[in-house]
C-alpha cells in the first residue's frame, strides 16, 4: 500500500494491520500468504522511525505503546520526520529474480516490529493515490470503476478537515411544503395551534429544502386559499370597523349631541303626571316620557339642568300637555298652575283630610274616613304610636302635612299609607325615642302629642318655641299657676270638632272628657292634629325664658306672653279692648 496525499515514498504496514501482526493472523504466516498471493514479488519499503503521539500542535505524535502513526503538515501532507532508529539494520534486498524461486521472509526485531523489506502488491496504485485505477489481476483489461479518487478521498487529519460544502437544492417538485416554505399557516389553511417552534435549518427534513424550485403544482391552490384568507380577514376587520364605527356614533350622539326633541310648549292635549316621592331628574324624565310629554329623557335631563331652578321640581301630580319641548316642560312644572298634588296643610286634623281624600279620589264621601277606622292597623304605625288609652282617632298625628301625589284611580288605604309612611320617617329622623326622656315626657307618644298642641296655639312660626316652653312649665310638678293644667282651648274644641274662641266657662267646666285639658292634668290623650316641620322642631328645642301665660291679644294673628299671673291679667285686658269689651 502507498502513503495517502501527497508525500513521497511508501509507509511499512502496522503493526495492528490484520494481515500482519501478532494481534492479527500472526506474523510470518500472513506475510508468506500476501507474497504468493501477489505473483512472488517483494515490494521494499523504507524503514521508518518510530515516535510517539505528544501534545497537539506540536508536530509530535505518540501512541500506545510502541505504535506510530502518520503524521500531517500544515497543508494536510503526509510526511515522515526522521527520527533516531531504535530498530536492527535492514537486511540487504535482494535481487527481484530470486523472489520468484523463493519467498523471502519478513524480518523482525525483537519488539515484534518489521525489519526488512514486503512483497509488492500487486494491485496498489500510484503514491498519489492510493486507489487509482490498476490492471485487472489475471491478464483482465477491464477497467475498475471504484478507482478512481473522486469515489475514494483520501481522509485528513482531524484538525485539517474542511467544512463540508453546502448540498445543492435538489429539484422542485409539485409536492406542497406547506406553511413553513414562506407562507403562513393562517393563509396555508394550516393550523398553528401545535405551538412547535422551528428546528433549525441543518435539522429540517429533506422535504423542507424543495420550496426552491417550480411551484406550478401546488402554488396555485395555495394562492387561492390564501385570497380567501385574505378576504376573510379583510370581512371580519371591516365588519368590526362598521360595528365600532356604528356604536361608537350611537355613543356620541347620547353623550354630546343633540337628544331628540319637541318643539313648542304642547299640542293641546293635557295629561296628568305623577311624580313619585324622591325622583331625580332621570326619573322624572322616564315618566314624561312614558306619558308622551317629552320625546326624550336626555332632553328633559338638558333641560333642567339649563334651568337655574330645575332642581326645585319636587315629587307631586302635574297637569301638562303631550309634545311639549323639555325647556317648557321644565318651566310648566316649576309653575303652581301645573300643580295638582293633594295638599294637607300644617294642623289640618285628621277629619279635614279625610275628606280632601274622599274629594281628590272622587269617592263617596266618610269612604276614607271609614278605611282609617277599621284598617288603622295596617297601614304603618311605628310600634310605639299603638295601643294607648282613649285616643279618639289613632291616624291623628301621623297624616303629616305635605305634597302628595294623588290622583283618581288610587284606593284610600294607598294615600293614607303614604301619608303615615311620611310622618314616621320625619318623626325617626330626628330620634324622637331619645329626645322624648330627654324632655321629661314618657316617650315619642308624647312628643307628638305636644308638637300638635304647639302647632295648634301658635299663630306665628315665631311662636312655636315660646308655646312650647309654656307646655313644659305648665306640666312641671312644681306648677302652682295652673297646677299642672294646660287650659287649652284647642284640646276642648278637638273634642267638640270645632274652631271655637268664645267658650263659656261654664261648658268647659262641665265636661270632663280626657281630651278637656281644663279639667284634666296633663296632656291629651293624643295628638289634637297634624303638626308641621317647624312646630314638631319647635317641640324640641324649647325657649327657656319662664313663659307660662300667652294670649292672642288681637285675637287672631298675635300672640303675647307671660311668665307670672299680674304679666298675664294685662295681656287679658288687653285683648277685651281689642274687642271691645
Amino acid at each position: 500500500m502507498t502513503e495517502y496525499g501527497r508525500g513521497q515514498g511508501s509507509e511499512p504496514w502496522h503493526p495492528d494491520d490484520p494481515l500482519y501482526g501478532d494481534g492479527g493472523w500472526g506474523g510470518q504466516q500472513a506475510a508468506q500468504q500476501a507474497q504468493q498471493s501477489y505473483g512472488g514479488q517483494q515490494q521494499h519499503y523504507p524503514q521508518q522511525p518510530q515516535q510517539q503521539y505528544g501534545d497537539w500542535g506540536t508536530g509530535e505524535q505518540h501512541g500506545y505503546g510502541d505504535q506510530s502513526y502518520p503524521q500531517y503538515d500544515q497543508y494536510g501532507q503526509q510526511y515522515a520526520p526522521q527520527q533516531p532508529q531504535h530498530h536492527q539494520p535492514q537486511q540487504p534486498q535482494q535481487p527481484q529474480h530470486q523472489a520468484s524461486q523463493q519467498p523471502q521472509q519478513p524480518q523482525y526485531d525483537q519488539n515484534g516490529w518489521p525489519t526488512g523489506s514486503y512483497p509488492q502488491d500487486p494491485y496498489a496504485g500510484g503514491p498519489q493515490d492510493p486507489y487509482a485505477q490498476q490492471p485487472a489481476p489475471y491478464g483482465s483489461e477491464q477497467s475498475d470503476y471504484y478507482g478512481t479518487p473522486e469515489a475514494y478521498p483520501p481522509p485528513e487529519p482531524p484538525g485539517r478537515r474542511r467544512p463540508e460544502p453546502e448540498r445543492e437544492p435538489e429539484p422542485q417538485t409539485d409536492w406542497d411544503p406547506g406553511p413553513d416554505q414562506g407562507e403562513h399557516a393562517f393563509f396555508a389553511g394550516g393550523d398553528d395551534e401545535d405551538g412547535r417552534d422551528e428546528e433549525p435549518d441543518d435539522r429540517r427534513g429533506r422535504g423542507e429544502r424543495r420550496g426552491g424550485g417550480d411551484r406550478r403544482g401546488g402554488g396555485k391552490e395555495r394562492k387561492r386559499r390564501s385570497g380567501l384568507a385574505c378576504l376573510v380577514v379583510v370581512a371580519v376587520f371591516g365588519g368590526g370597523l362598521a360595528g365600532v364605527s356604528y356604536f361608537g356614533y350611537q355613543f356620541y350622539q347620547d353623550r354630546f349631541g343633540s337628544a331628540p326633541d319637541f318643539a313648542g310648549s304642547g299640542n293641546g292635549e293635557q295629561v296628568t303626571v305623577t311624580i313619585p316621592k324622591g325622583s331625580g331628574g332621570y326619573a322624572i324624565g322616564q315618566v314624561l316620557k312614558k306619558m308622551g310629554v317629552v320625546k326624550s329623557v336626555d332632553a328633559f335631563v338638558a333641560a333642567q339642568a339649563a334651568n337655574p331652578d330645575g332642581k326645585n321640581i319636587q315629587d307631586g301630580v302635574y297637569t301638562l300637555q303631550k309634545e311639549m319641548s323639555a325647556a317648557s316642560a321644565v318651566e310648566l312644572m316649576l309653575s303652581p298652575k301645573s300643580r295638582n298634588n293633594l295638599i294637607i296643610a300644617e294642623g289640618k286634623r285628621n277629619a279635614a283630610v279625610y275628606e280632601l281624600i274622599d274629594a281628590r279620589l272622587e269617592v263617596r264621601k266618610g269612604t276614607t274616613a271609614k278605611v282609617a277606622e277599621t284598617k288603622w292597623k295596617t297601614l304603618g304605625l311605628p310600634d310605639w304610636a299603638v295601643n294607648h288609652p282613649d285616643v279618639k282617632d289613632p291616624l291623628e298625628g301621623f297624616l303629616f302635612p305635605s305634597s302628595y301625589a294623588v290622583a283618581k284611580g288610587q284606593t284610600p288605604e294607598e294615600v293614607l299609607k303614604q301619608m303615615v309612611a311620611r310622618a314616621t320617617e320625619k318623626y325617626e329622623s330626628l330620634d324622637f325615642e331619645t329626645k322624648a326622656k330627654s324632655l321629661g315626657l314618657e316617650g315619642p307618644w308624647e312628643l307628638v302629642t305636644v308638637a300638635s298642641l304647639v302647632q295648634a296655639e301658635g299663630k306665628t312660626h315665631d311662636d312655636f318655641r315660646k308655646m312650647s316652653e309654656v307646655i313644659y312649665n305648665r306640666l312641671k310638678p312644681t306648677n302652682t299657676e295652673t297646677n299642672q293644667k294646660l287650659q287649652f282651648d284647642s284640646s276642648f274644641n278637638y273634642l267638640k270638632g270645632q274652631s271655637e274662641i268664645d267658650i263659656s266657662e261654664s261648658e268647659i267646666n262641665s265636661n270632663t272628657d280626657p281630651y278637656n285639658t281644663y279639667t284634666n292634668k296633663g296632656l291629651p290623650p293624643g295628638p289634637i292634629g297634624n303638626p308641621g316641620d317647624d312646630a314638631v322642631k319647635a317641640a324640641l328645642n324649647p325657649t327657656s325664658d319662664g313663659w307660662i301665660y300667652f294670649v292672642a291679644t288681637d285675637g287672631m294673628d298675635k300672640t303675647e306672653f307671660a311668665r307670672n299671673i299680674e304679666e298675664h291679667q294685662k295681656l287679658v285686658d288687653k285683648f277685651n279692648a281689642s274687642r271691645g269689651n
